[in-house]
């Protein structure tokens, strides 16, 4: 998260996205946690996928 943090304060969204997405990716339980709750959030800010 927080390295996903700085980096789209360093303007490099697309790198922060695909990083904090892949870890996200691994989990298949929790989801409601406050960590994986804060993360699901900085995704959506980071938004969708680039082409």
């Amino acid at each position: 998260m927080s390295l996903s943090r700085l980096w789209q304060q360093q303007g490099k969204s697309e790198e922060a996205r695909k990083l904090l997405a892949e870890i996200y990716g691994w989990f298949t339980e929790g989801f409601a946690t406050q960590d994986l709750r804060e993360a699901q959030a900085l995704l959506a800010v980071l938004g969708p996928r680039s082409a």
